[in-house]
């Protein structure tokens, strides 16, 4: 289940049960603004670079667009970082993300099929993992990206365990 405008209450919800919210681990916001720079800064000196010696140097100009690009992008990577959190209740777990379109995921234990730990090469290098969720339901869109590797492992051999323990019922 997901609500395209989920509201933020500082971790307090109508009802019983009451999330204890776990954001990202500062890893991942260091990686994606490494990745923004080098790619941004790349474009930067390729869009000053050639404009500048092929027709004079005004046209060096052209680099201040990837700069602003990147300064903006800057500030929206650290706000995107800070909106990504995730709760574990006794029911179900929490996936709350975004910064204009707030979007919350409720996915249950006993609705999991299949919970994967997942790491790229430049994750790996940082030491990240990420936590992906399967349900049957083909638009859960279920990931928890950037954990430390313990705690993604933790977290899916928690899962499996509370999502076998749910199915076992049905």
């Amino acid at each position: 289940m997901e609500t395209g405008s989920a509201r933020d209450t500082g971790g307090a919800r109508a009802g019983t049960d009451t999330p204890g919210w776990t954001g990202l681990p500062p890893g991942l916001l260091r990686m994606r603004r490494l990745l923004l720079v080098v790619w941004l800064g790349l474009l930067a000196v390729a869009a000053g670079l050639l404009p500048g010696l092929l027709a004079g140097p005004g046209w060096a100009a052209f680099a201040l667009l990837p700069l602003a690009l990147m300064a903006w992008g800057w500030t929206l990577l650290g706000r995107n970082w800070r909106s990504w959190r995730y709760a574990e209740r006794a029911d179900d777990l929490l996936i709350s993300r975004g910064v204009l379109w707030r979007s919350e995921t409720v996915v249950p234990y006993g609705r999991m099929q299949l919970v994967e730990v997942t790491s790229g090469p430049v994750e790996r290098h940082f030491g990240l993992a990420s936590v992906q969720l399967h349900t049957a339901a083909a638009a859960t869109d279920a990931t928890i990206p950037g954990l430390d590797p313990r705690e993604a492992e933790r977290l899916r051999d928690r899962l499996t365990e509370l999502g076998e323990a749910r199915s076992a019922g049905l």
